[in-house]
């Protein structure tokens, strides 16, 4: 079983609110998931977000993968470094999270087109 941590959608029609689950990988969106690890509410300017970080560090651990908009959530409040310092077996108890996001939608949207050419052009080069 995949596994991957990624939104489920809640709230009302035009206030979202999302609930960051780990979920296996063949379920959709707001279908079925194995836990819920956090929450994001994007209407909130700035967004709020919240991670327990046992739960993800734990399910990161065991191979899940971060979808796009997670994997963007964990950079902007720091889960990624306390990521790195827990698979390096390093002390992380230090590190704060921030529980706020800002909108960077033009870097975002400009990252998102750098993976997209270069599995693009990792996809070529496997065809030949």
């Amino acid at each position: 079983m995949a596994a991957t941590i990624r939104l489920r959608r809640g709230g009302r029609r035009n206030s979202p609110i999302y609930r960051v689950v780990a979920a296996d990988s063949r379920m959709p969106r707001d279908g079925r998931f194995l836990e819920i690890i956090g929450w994001y509410r994007p209407t909130e300017k700035p967004g709020k977000v919240q991670f327990d970080v046992d739960k993800t560090i734990k399910w990161l651990k065991l191979g899940a993968e971060p979808s796009d908009t997670v994997r963007t959530l964990f950079e902007h409040t720091g889960l990624s470094e306390i990521w790195k310092k827990a698979e390096k077996g390093e002390d992380y108890s230090n590190l704060v999270l921030k529980d706020t996001v800002t909108e960077k939608t033009n870097k975002l949207k400009a990252r998102k087109r750098a993976r997209m050419a270069e599995a693009a052009g990792a996809s070529k080069e496997a065809g030949s």
